[in-house]
């Protein structure tokens, strides 16, 4: 995960639109004395502490990320949440080189087909299963079958949007993904906890870490009051 670009000082930007809700002047006037620490504590005492809610002035910073090499299924899962979030995600069109490179024994599987770590599972109804090296193995193989028949399928001239129906779902893609910091938070809401899939926690862990560094402060209250709590942000 790497960020792209992001809005600076994104708490004094906040605290600057939570100014203008109350004051008589143009914010753009006001010579705020308060530094991007400062704002980010104020926003805190003034709008998210005891859930006073008016999330709004949240919505104004924005932070683009490029997650790299996740599986197919976690950037649908993903782009099930539009609200405030905008994608661009690499085509299976274009995604076909890495296949082919599978395909011809260039390339290891898991390089370009994502396979969960073997070990002690749960579905989502709660029954236990225990996902073993060999089972694993035989996914391995179906992922490495599939590139093949891809293969095939483009040496008898099918196009790639053809052909790509044989894909599995668990390769690997890159996506771009642009949050404002109210709809990031929302996002980690949903799919940072317990009960969220193994693979879309690990994209909401990842995002975090990038909020965490961009929006300190307002994130040490979020990491307190929300965080993995499955509550849903106003």
């Amino acid at each position: 995960m790497e960020t792209l670009a992001s809005t600076p000082n994104p708490q004094r930007l906040v605290h600057l639109a939570l100014h203008q809700d109350y004051s008589a002047d143009p914010v753009a006037d006001w010579q705020v004395s308060a530094d991007e620490q400062r704002s980010g504590e104020i926003t805190v005492q003034r709008l998210l502490k005891g859930d006073r809610g008016h999330y709004g002035c949240l919505e104004h910073p924005q932070i683009t990320l490029n997650a790299i090499g996740f599986p197919h299924a976690v950037m649908q899962q993903a782009r099930t949440h539009r609200v405030g979030v905008s994608f661009d995600v690499q085509s299976f069109r274009y995604t076909s080189a890495s296949v082919l490179e599978v395909a011809r024994g260039d390339r290891p599987v898991e390089d370009v087909f994502y396979f969960r770590p073997v070990g002690e599972y749960r579905d989502r109804d709660g029954a236990r299963y225990t996902y073993t090296e060999a089972m694993r193995q035989t996914d391995i193989d179906r992922s490495l079958r599939a590139a093949k028949d891809y293969l095939s399928s483009t040496e008898q001239g099918l196009s790639e949007e053809h052909a790509r129906d044989v894909i599995p779902f668990c390769v690997r893609q890159h996506f771009v993904v642009s949050f404002n910091l109210r709809s990031a938070l929302h996002f980690l809401d949903l799919r940072y906890k317990a009960n969220a899939q193994l693979e879309i926690q690990q994209l909401a862990w990842l995002i975090w870490l990038e909020v965490q560094k961009w929006a300190p402060e307002i994130s040490a209250w979020y990491e307190d009051r929300r965080l993995g709590k499955a509550k849903l942000s106003p």
